[in-house]
C-alpha cells in the first residue's frame, strides 16, 4: 500500500490524489507542453511531477 509521506494517508484510489496544472515559461521560447504536479487530496503535498503533451493552441496566450 502506498502512503503519503505528508500526512500518512492511503493513496490507493484515483480521488486520493489531485492534479494540478502548472504554469511554465522557458525565456524566449513560449513553453506549449502541459506541466503537472501530484498532489495528495487529504493535505495538499506535492508527491509527484510530469509532463504530458502539447497544448492545443501551442502555447498562445
Amino acid at each position: 500500500m502506498v502512503h503519503c509521506p505528508g500526512c500518512d494517508s492511503s493513496l490507493a484510489d484515483v480521488a486520493d490524489i489531485d492534479f494540478e496544472e502548472v504554469d511554465s515559461a522557458m525565456g524566449i521560447v513560449r513553453a506549449s507542453k502541459r506541466f503537472y504536479t501530484a498532489n495528495c487530496a487529504e493535505c495538499g503535498r506535492t508527491i509527484g511531477s510530469g509532463v504530458a503533451g502539447a497544448k492545443s493552441n501551442g502555447g498562445a496566450a
